[in-house]
């Protein structure tokens, strides 16, 4: 288990190499201790990095994957990006959320001026000015100096701006070129789809071209669940700038997104980043993973029948107050896009019908605030014995319907509260690991109680020896946590 929360991964802007996390890795030990571990990431061309093949967006985003995959530990994390990064942070977390990355783990992303994935808007003067800087070798330290004076609302202490400076003197002359010719310029919107995670953006009202005023503009439509911070007195080099302040807005989304929900240990996370896991499966979990909408809007039920759900589900599937997943919400996003198991009963209405006359008809009946009559009424609407016990007034709706669909509603909450990560590492299930490419031939080895072939996680047992006595590791075994599956009836009913 690692001894932080979880880590920060920090993507520079143009000109700016790892040495830029730094102020955004003191201001987080200021107010967070050691939560966080922060890794900052050389891009191509920065840092004495060398250069990548092409100057495409994707060839940056490719140095900036094979840093994380080597440093993330299977624990969560964020992304972290400014300017430059951003864009480049954008094409990194679709290859996350894809699979298509040896990657999990990724939970949010906190963006400083990020570039977008359209061109980015800059003058053909100020472009031309910049190029002419990098023609003939390295930036001279009067024109890297510039730079910095040109992005920042008010000047930096001496010790940051001298970091500054001596970054971008330091980067090569041909990665500055290729940016503004060909990264800025690129657009990548049909590579980068809506990355549904929680985002915070955050800008300077100083900021000319990539500020507060258009950032929201700009990032239309590929972060669904962003919010935006707009940052007085201050421009484009929020990492030196503001970084308090950007370390207080990771602290405030960690603990309203990941703090409060499910996660795997590290052990089980690398799993799912290995070989063993297929990428297309990676994916699934990867987004199955990320925390639910605090201010979830439904999509198919009404704001009433989705909190009727999420009232039966803690009934039906209980959870502990936090971490939860917010299973209600979950089926209700199923029943909009139409995900199902294929199949209903004859007479029965379609899903979302279903849904709609069965929930009104559940909050009719539904006692408020004692937990034994809501109990005899889940038991007599599973048994049947409330069939008589028609819905008021409305004849596309009885009670037989009410029986059938109440258990349509047990399957599904079950079957998503299953279907996320960390239960199935409760459950002990890892059998997502069986057919990615070094899963070989045979998903598994060894199948015998408290036992574990060598890759599977520690948890769940010995690795098979033939060596090893059985009946001591059966005794060995028996109070672990992972296979004593004793639970009180409180949590886990009868009902599901």
């Amino acid at each position: 288990m690692t001894a932080h929360d979880g880590t920060i991964f920090f993507l520079p802007g143009l000109g700016f190499d790892a040495v830029a996390a730094t102020p955004l890795d003191a201001a987080l030990q200021s107010i967070a201790a050691d939560r966080f571990r922060v890794v900052g990431i050389d891009l191509p061309g920065h840092g004495g990095s060398p250069d990548a093949p092409n100057g495409s967006v994707a060839a940056l985003a490719d140095r900036a994957v094979e840093v994380i995959e080597a440093e993330a530990d299977g624990g969560p994390f964020f992304l972290a990006a400014h300017s430059m990064g951003g864009k480049v942070a954008a094409l990194v977390a679709d290859r996350i959320l894809s699979g298509d990355a040896n990657i999990f783990g990724l939970a949010g992303m906190v963006l400083l001026a990020p570039s977008p994935r359209t061109p980015e808007p800059m003058s053909d003067d100020k472009r031309a000015e910049m190029l002419a800087w990098a023609e003939n070798g390295l930036i001279s330290e009067d024109h890297a100096v510039e730079f910095v004076a040109q992005n920042v609302a008010t000047s930096l202490a001496d010790d940051d701006e001298r970091a500054a400076i001596a970054q971008v003197r330091l980067m090569s002359p041909l990665a500055w070129r290729r940016w503004l010719d060909e990264g800025s310029t690129e657009d990548v919107s049909n590579d980068v789809g809506p990355i549904d995670l929680p985002v915070v953006v955050l800008a300077g009202e100083d900021d000319d071209d990539l500020g507060a005023s258009a950032q929201p503009r700009l990032l239309d439509g590929v972060y669904p669940q962003a919010r935006f911070v707009s940052l007085a007195s201050t421009g484009h080099l929020l990492p030196y700038e503001r970084p308090n302040e950007v370390a207080a807005e990771i602290v405030r989304l960690w603990d309203a997104t990941v703090s409060v929900t499910p996660q795997l240990t590290p052990e089980w996370g690398r799993l799912v980043a290995s070989e063993r896991t297929a990428p297309e499966a990676r994916g699934f979990l990867a987004r199955r993973a990320i925390a639910d909408d605090p201010d979830y809007t439904p999509r198919a039920l009404s704001a009433e029948q989705l909190e009727m759900l999420r009232t039966v589900a803690d009934r039906l599937v209980p959870q502990p107050e936090s971490p939860r997943i917010d299973l209600a919400a979950r089926v209700d996003d199923d029943l909009a896009i139409g995900r199902s198991d294929g199949w209903r009963n004859t007479g029965q209405p379609a899903d979302v019908s279903a849904y709609r006359l069965g929930l009104d008809d559940l909050a009719s009946l539904w006692p408020d605030d004692d937990r034994a009559e809501q109990d005899a009424l889940i038991d007599g609407i599973i048994s049947g014995e409330l069939n008589e016990f028609e819905a008021g007034g409305n004849s596309a709706w009885n009670g037989t319907m009410r029986q059938h669909w109440l258990d349509d509603v047990r399957t599904d909450l079950t079957r998503v509260w299953l279907s996320h990560p960390a239960s199935m590492a409760r459950v002990g299930y890892d059998g997502f690991a069986t057919s990615g490419p070094a899963s070989g031939p045979a998903g598994y080895v060894t199948v015998a109680a408290g036992e574990r072939d060598p890759w599977e996680p520690a948890e769940l047992g010995s690795v098979a020896s033939d060596d090893d006595d059985v009946d001591e590791r059966d005794d060995e075994h028996h109070d672990h946590p992972a296979l004593n599956n004793a639970r009180t009836v409180e949590e886990n009913p009868a009902w599901i």
